[in-house]
């Protein structure tokens, strides 16, 4: 009586549970490198949009509210109360714009 061909079935899957295992090890090895390159990606943008806040902010409220000759070397009242109105208007405009980004997009989720 000869077992040979249950032998053979059973090397066989043997191999193929041992190649499914490599296979799910490089599939979680490439998951995690997506991952982690997905986050650095994240911040990188992060930082660059709040980087580009910064610069819009200075930029806008400079010229909006600092004359180009200075007379003084600090801001008088009013230039400084201009700048605090200024700031405090960019961000609650960016607020309400990423409330509406962020509705739309949800909207948008739902549709499909």
């Amino acid at each position: 009586m000869s077992f040979g061909a249950f032998g053979a079935g059973a090397a066989a899957q043997s191999n193929l549970n041992i190649a499914m295992a490599e296979q799910e090890l490089v599939s979680s090895a490439e998951q995690h490198w997506c991952m982690t390159l997905l986050f650095k990606f994240t911040v990188y943008l992060t930082q660059e949009m709040v980087t580009t806040l910064f610069n819009n902010i200075v930029d806008s409220c400079h010229k909006k509210c600092i004359p180009p000759r200075y007379t003084e070397e600090d801001l008088n009242k009013g230039e400084s109360v201009c700048i605090d109105r200024c700031v405090s208007k960019y961000f609650a405009v960016n607020a309400k714009i990423g409330e509406k980004l962020s509705g739309a997009a949800q909207q948008g989720q739902m549709v499909r």
